[in-house]
């Protein structure tokens, strides 16, 4: 599959029956509520950027998987040139879109998800890296958006 466009990427949120619930209030349209548009069109960037050919070296990759060009975001880094193109272009998407663009840290899950199944497979002889190696070739088949969530631990931090 090609890469996604921004609006393809928001049609696609549009297609799902989705139960969000913001504020103790079940939210009818999540794609259009104010408070969720602007991290959504932030989302949306990341794709139309990459079809751009002005940032194509910032966004996109050939996959190793999959041997199609990809968006940045759905690879395993490779290189150290990798991890250099991943700060050129978290810095160009944060002045661009001056918010959080939601991807970083599912693309560092895949990274770290990748890296130790491999590191256990190795040790224990089990299958792991070809479970997630099929799991990231179809996110990266279908132009995916995988994210992750950082949290604080409630209670005594004494």
């Amino acid at each position: 599959m090609p890469l996604k466009t921004g609006n393809e990427y928001i049609e696609s949120l549009r297609k799902l029956n989705l139960n969000v619930y913001m504020f103790g209030e079940k939210v009818a349209s999540p794609v259009d509520h104010p408070i969720i548009r602007p991290s959504m069109n932030a989302v949306a960037l990341t794709y139309d950027l990459a079809l751009d050919p002005l940032y194509e070296d910032l966004m996109t990759v050939k996959s190793h998987l999959t041997g199609e060009k990809i968006n940045l975001f759905n690879h395993v880094f490779q290189s150290t040139r990798d991890l250099v193109q991943k700060v050129k272009r978290q810095r160009m998407l944060g002045q661009k879109t001056a918010c959080c663009f939601q991807r970083c840290v599912g693309q560092d899950a895949i990274n770290a998800v990748y890296s130790t199944a491999y590191e256990v497979d190795r040790k224990h002889g089990t299958a792991y890296l070809d479970n997630i190696t099929a799991f990231i070739r179809y996110i990266q088949e279908h132009d995916l958006v995988t994210d992750g969530a950082m949290t604080d631990v409630k209670g005594d931090r004494g």
